[in-house]
């Protein structure tokens, strides 16, 4: 289940002929942007009013697999997220992912996973926004590519621009064993952590995203992505597992024991 928590706001008003100092006017673009409220899933179930199952359709020509409400379940406190041989439309495999039906701005996304095994398969973590909901396409992520499971990409998009790669280590594999990401997610800057450590910074305002993001979950492949996720071969059914997914608004105290903020300076 999620836990919504209590999320300090800030009323502001703006009036013609007052001075508002350029840090509350950015308090005020952050509060606006932080739409949805601090909340921790732990999916001992599905609530299908906060997250929305993506089912009976592709992003496009590129993923082999049709998104499939049977690819998802959640139950004893995992949510897994499978890919699998099922004849499901246009496409001979079935894959699962589920996306908030909120939008969330600046603040500590979180997730703790184990990635699927595979080559060609995608486990990512990630937050967008694009024209399905008329907004420009802005994008944050983690994805495990399974050409090699031993690093995690970390990626953001802006106006639909990304280019902004970086693959980072992830002691022991990330398809092994459960690991923690997180970004937090700032007007000016960009932090990527895994397993609590930073491993990425981005302080270039160009590259940093403006427009809240609905939080997504997902497990996909693909045949035509041979050089950046690996030669696609089917070796039988593949799972991610999530454990827990986390967001916290800024300037909302750390939610949880193991937050990167209950222990970042």
């Amino acid at each position: 289940m999620h836990k919504n928590q209590p999320t300090r706001r800030l009323s502001i008003y703006l009036l013609a002929g007052v001075f508002v100092p350029a840090a509350a006017t950015q308090e005020a673009a952050a509060q606006q942007l932080a739409s949805g409220p601090s909340f921790v899933e732990s999916f001992d179930t599905l609530d299908t009013s906060f997250w929305y199952i993506s089912d009976g359709w592709s992003n496009g020509d590129h993923q082999n697999c049709t998104w499939s409400k049977g690819q998802v379940k959640a139950q004893s406190g995992n949510l897994t997220l499978g890919f699998a041989k099922a004849a499901t439309g246009e496409r001979d495999y079935a894959c699962g992912e589920v996306q908030t039906r909120q939008r969330y701005g600046y603040g500590t996304y979180e997730v703790r996973m184990r990635a699927a095994t595979g080559s060609g398969l995608n486990s990512a973590f990630f937050s967008y926004i694009g024209p399905t909901d008329k907004k420009p396409h802005d994008e944050i992520d983690f994805e495990v590519l399974g050409k090699n499971t031993s690093e995690v990409q970390v990626n953001q998009y802006v106006s639909a621009k990304g280019g902004n790669e970086k693959l980072i280590p992830v002691a022991g594999g990330a398809d092994k064993s459960f690991n923690d990401y997180a970004f937090i997610w700032e007007p000016d800057r960009i932090r990527y952590l895994v397993n609590s450590k930073m491993v990425h910074e981005v302080t270039d305002k160009s590259k940093i995203p403006s427009n809240a993001q609905k939080i997504f979950l997902s497990l996909w492949g693909s045949d035509t992505f041979a050089d950046w996720m690996g030669p696609f071969a089917y070796q039988g059914p593949a799972s991610m597992t999530i454990e827990r997914v986390a967001f916290t608004a800024g300037g909302d105290d750390c939610q949880f024991p193991e937050s990167v903020l209950c222990t970042l300076d």
